[in-house]
């Protein structure tokens, strides 16, 4: 696949080094003092050029927050200064990022998605945060890279270490930039999930382990239609199917160690690579209604 002629997305945010939404932020700091004056608004000030100053044990950076929205900043605070190959990393995603934007923008507006309820309405793009070690979420805590790339539905968010791609290759073997690729897809594909009501969805009687394997595979299948139509635009061709069928497979719940079919939350490496190439193959989200299959065993 090529990137090299893709555009980037401006939805990114690097928050370095267990990077979080702790901070007050600028912002909060001025409305706050702004509630006590002029003298207030003084303070302010003097409190910020201090800390701007001699940033004692990094309280700037907590402060204000090491925010990117093109994935520049200072080597000391950036996730995607730290190494070359982070920064590789970093570019790389806000590539992929950039085209699902594109892919589900068109999707949305021609009305090719599944539907739960009311209609979703125009395409909202998710913020992509990568983060080095630990992060602290707006809205689903904190976490560190041991839980991999996640969503958080609660801030519109997805979060990823960008190590976690060296970690795809050197212990799940699923090396390859399609399969990184994949990675992001599937997080966007459950952004899709919240915004048209998919993750808000049950079937009667079922456990909340089935319900979360139809959530991950509809999320697969969601990220093989962004594959199926990205593919002439990114070159995509059948090595680079490989690599996401690949790493599909290493991710499923019997593959990491999972015997009893009853404590699987993601489903089986059959059947994430059976939804993947279901959407990678027909291209329509409409395919991919993981609910609609009554009977759990037929997933």
């Amino acid at each position: 696949m090529r990137i090299d002629n893709q555009r980037r997305s401006d939805n990114f945010r690097d928050l370095g080094r267990g990077g979080g939404g702790g901070g007050m932020g600028a912002m909060a700091m001025f409305g706050l003092f702004r509630l006590l004056g002029p003298r207030g608004m003084l303070i302010a000030i003097v409190v910020l050029a201090a800390i701007y100053l001699f940033n004692p044990f990094g309280l700037r950076d907590s402060l204000l927050g090491s925010v990117s929205g093109g994935g520049s900043q200072t080597a000391s605070g950036s996730t995607c200064a730290a190494s070359p190959s982070n920064g590789q990393a970093c570019d790389f995603s806000r590539a992929i990022l950039a085209s699902t934007e594109d892919v589900w923008r068109a999707q949305f507006r021609d009305g090719r998605v599944p539907t739960y309820g009311a209609q979703p309405g125009a395409y909202r793009d998710p913020t992509l945060v990568v983060y080095s070690e630990a992060v602290s979420t707006e809205g689903c805590g904190s976490a560190s890279s041991s839980v991999g790339p996640f969503y958080c539905p609660a801030d519109g968010r997805l979060y990823i270490d960008p190590s976690f791609y060296q970690v795809m290759q050197s212990r799940l073997n699923a090396p390859g930039d399609f399969a990184q690729a994949y990675v992001i897809a599937h997080e966007v594909g459950h952004h899709v999930q919240n915004l048209i009501g998919a993750t808000r969805h049950s079937i009667p009687g079922e456990t909340q382990n089935q319900t979360s394997v139809r959530v991950e595979l509809q999320a697969d299948c969601l990220a093989g239609v962004w594959g199926h139509t990205a593919r002439s635009n990114l070159a995509i061709d059948d090595a680079d199917l490989r690599e996401a069928l690949q790493a599909a497979h290493a991710i499923g719940d019997d593959t990491l160690g999972q015997r009893n079919e009853r404590s699987f939350t993601h489903g089986s490496s059959a059947q994430r690579m059976r939804w993947f190439r279901r959407g990678f193959d027909t291209g329509d989200a409409r395919q991919c209604d993981t609910f609609a299959v009554r009977d759990y065993r037929q997933l």
